[in-house]
């Protein structure tokens, strides 16, 4: 029998069970969380298996453990479940009135000029516009976006190993600049190299990410070790509070750090960073139809783009 063919025999309650017991890894949770019988959900899965005669879950001592079709039923499962959600979202906006809403996921770079723009003059055009936005790193983002979870993620473009599936837009190019407290004892200090930080403490993005691999490759560069002694954290106000009241050195986007140093906590190093000069972007799922509210952001987002990058140039 063709595996698509039974795959048009599920119902979405069929989805929403396999998906939950995905996340969940154990019949009993997943029964409390759908609210459902531990028997009706066993039923549920076995009708499942048997509509597309395949096995889905190992059953163990434990709980149960995908099969390789059913962690890759589980992802396709995840994002139909959030696009009917969102549509019927849209279907309740129209008939209430409303505009809609959009959820967009941020890293650092995105977070400090480009995005409060973009949502401050998109909520002078349409206020009642609803915009959840999660901040993390690629490694949290582009999982949420590839489910449904985020409409968009906005940062530093990643380098792929596995772009299949997502379309990347770029808007403008970031640096990034060392800073510390002011009254820190490097600060102000010229003729400053790599090898003077050394025996400070640093805040650091997680090994894993973009920015990250760029700090450590512009001390290799030079013949030295990248900083051992760190704090990682992608948390701005876990960053923000240890450098006004430490020692530490933290990396941070030009447009965040310029902001501090106006603010008159925050100084920034003379010493150039050229390897983490990286572009930043829009990452959307390619075969998706945006909705209309995403659809809004990302002009808007166009917009702030084009008035940062004259800015840089004026």
């Amino acid at each position: 029998m063709d595996f698509t063919q039974t795959a048009h025999r599920l119902t979405v309650r069929h989805l929403r069970v396999v998906a939950v017991i995905h996340a969940e890894g154990n019949l009993m949770r997943a029964a409390t969380v759908l609210n459902m019988t531990q028997s009706a959900v066993t039923k549920a899965l076995q009708d499942a298996e048997m509509q597309m005669d395949v096995i889905l879950f190992e059953r163990t001592n434990r709980g149960v453990v995908p099969t390789p079709i059913g962690r890759k039923l589980a992802a396709h499962a995840r994002l139909i479940l959030a696009q009917i959600d969102k549509a019927e979202q849209e279907v309740a906006d129209l008939r209430d009135g409303t505009v809609g809403q959009v959820a967009i996921g941020t890293l650092l770079a995105g977070s400090a000029g480009l995005l409060p723009q973009a949502i401050r003059d998109l909520q002078r055009e349409q206020p009642d516009l609803v915009i959840r936005v999660e901040e993390g790193t690629n490694d949290m983002l582009m999982p949420a976006l590839r489910s449904g979870e985020l409409d968009l993620v906005l940062g530093r473009l990643p380098e792929f190993r596995d772009r299949e599936g997502l379309k990347q837009e770029y808007l403008t190019d970031d640096a990034a600049w060392i800073v510390v407290r002011c009254g820190h004892p490097l600060a102000g200090r010229k003729d400053l190299s790599l090898a003077d930080l050394l025996d400070f403490e640093w805040i650091l993005p997680g090994q894993s990410t973009t920015l990250r691999r760029q700090i450590d490759k512009a001390f290799r560069d030079e013949g030295l070790e990248p900083p051992g002694h760190s704090v990682e954290t992608v948390s701005f106000l876990t960053s923000r509070w240890l450098l006004r009241q430490t020692d530490y050195l933290a990396v941070w986007p030009v447009q965040l750090a310029e902001l501090e140093i106006m603010d008159g906590s925050i100084a920034a190093l003379d010493i150039p960073l050229p390897t983490v000069r990286r572009p930043i972007g829009i990452t959307t799922r390619a075969a998706d139809v945006m909705s209309p509210a995403a659809a809004r952001l990302v002009e808007s987002l166009r917009r702030a783009a084009q008035s940062l990058n004259g800015k840089a140039l004026a």
